[in-house]
């Protein structure tokens, strides 16, 4: 679910130039603002002195925002637009306005205005944006979406918590999770958990539980074929899963779970805790499996910028003739993923021939991928985006076929020439330039996959 953005909006102005035409440009500027579906805190007055740049600044502080739009309504110098970018502390837009080349006087000379802004800032290392459009260019609402996005996705960031279920398997280098670096970086708390808690848990198996997990098995008939057909207890057990780690999740407040879903689940409780794992993240509570802490990072930040569910998935082949490569993963990809073409069944796990699975070809369409990488030893966002294909199976479980915008063969070389994490999420749509944009903020490099 997509949460509004909030934009404060302060326009700054010089009484030297034409104020009326500045408070035109203003006035139609919160107009296309409002019309957008933003959520404006602030209003239409030309701030043009100190005391006006305290008071807007004031009413500011009172309200959380998402980003903040300077609105260079006529030149004036940086020392207001400085102040109120420092003391109200959230992703700042400068949006300059042209003018009409009349050969008359220079009316506004916005642009001007946020040169200087954007000289003072980048001299106090300080991060912004900018614009430079009329007030009804779709351009200039976009800009202001995309880093309004990025600047709510940062700040939920703050207070996200991770659940960690177990450990990361041995060999795993690529789920090893960084407590204190997450905590320093983006202000992210690493829960841990035991595996023998939730199995405990698990084994309780109190009425309501098995009254909650009769529900989900007629919910989940409607939408998965071959569920009868698969063993029972075991199917049980997957859903028990999901009722324990949804709970655990609602108790303590978590965001997301990074669950070691093997060997565990299958020789002490004889189930797959993929499907559990599938339903939580359809449900916009994303897990990953093998403990992936940065991989469930990586699909809450695509959820949140999506509105939709997020996947966590390997790369498994490259087909450099066809120009297509593989994701799959055993099936805890979440059902709203699946082809509309072709039901999702329920399926055993490839290996372990334990239930429960959600098996299924990806559906087609755009798509981003990204990875909260620390191949370096620090942090870096990966991005890239790509076609989803409609296309059989490749394996058994979820699989999807994707063409890369960067080409099958550029993308498999960077993945193995920078050793990057073997997981990699993705959601739907095209949000590289949000993406961009957060990094931005975060001050991670960028790599493109």
């Amino acid at each position: 679910m997509m949460i509004p953005l909030t934009v404060g909006f302060i326009a700054i102005a010089r009484p030297t130039f034409d104020v009326e035409l500045a408070q035109q440009m203003t006035d139609q500027a919160l107009e296309a603002l409002r019309a957008a579906n933003f959520q404006v805190v602030g209003d239409r007055r030309l701030v043009m002195d100190a005391d006006l740049a305290r008071s807007a600044s004031a009413q500011l502080q009172q309200q959380t925002q998402d980003a903040l739009v300077l609105f260079q309504a006529s030149f004036a110098d940086s020392s207001m637009a400085i102040q109120l970018t420092q003391e109200i502390g959230v992703p700042v837009i400068l949006w300059g306005i042209p003018e009409a080349r009349t050969g008359g006087r220079l009316r506004l000379n916005s642009f001007c205005g946020i040169n200087l802004t954007a000289h003072g800032l980048k001299r106090r290392q300080m991060i912004y944006d900018t614009i430079y459009a009329a007030p009804d260019d779709p351009q200039a609402m976009h800009r202001i979406q995309v880093v309004a996005r990025a600047g709510q996705v940062k700040r939920r960031l703050q207070t996200a918590n991770i659940g960690r279920i177990g450990e990361n398997p041995a060999g795993f280098d690529t789920c090893l999770v960084n407590h204190e670096g997450l905590a320093q970086r983006f202000g992210v708390t690493v829960t841990q958990l035991e595996l023998n808690s939730v199995f405990e848990r698990m084994r309780a198996g109190s009425p309501e539980s098995r009254a909650q997990v009769a529900s989900l098995r007629a919910e989940l008939s409607q939408q998965v074929a071959g569920l009868d057909a698969v063993d029972a207890t075991a199917t049980d057990g997957t859903l028990t899963a999901y009722t324990v780690l949804n709970e655990a999740a609602q108790r303590q407040q978590l965001d997301g779970l990074a669950v070691r879903c093997w060997p565990e689940f299958f020789t002490e409780m004889q189930c797959a805790a993929c499907g559990a794992m599938s339903m939580l993240s359809d449900r916009l509570t994303p897990c990953s499996c093998e403990a992936d802490v940065n991989g469930t990072i990586t699909q809450l930040i695509l959820q949140w910028i999506s509105g939709e569910a997020a996947f966590g998935s390997d790369l498994v082949a490259f087909d450099t003739d066809e120009d297509v490569a593989v994701l799959w993963h055993c099936g805890l990809a979440p059902l709203s993923m699946a082809d509309p073409d072709v039901q999702p069944s329920a399926a055993l796990h490839s290996n372990r021939q334990l239930p429960l699975l959600m098996q299924f070809p990806l559906k087609p369409g755009r798509v981003t991928l990204a990875r909260l990488s620390e191949a370096t030893g620090d942090f870096r966002l990966v991005i890239s985006t790509g076609e989803m294909l409609r296309r059989p199976p490749s394996f058994t479980g979820t699989t999807g076929t994707l063409r890369f915008d960067s080409g099958t063969q550029a993308a498999m070389e960077t993945l193995l020439s920078e050793g990057l994490e073997h997981h990699v999420s993705l959601t739907y749509g095209d949000h590289a330039d949000t993406l961009e944009a957060l990094a931005r903020l975060l001050g991670l490099p960028v790599l493109r996959l």
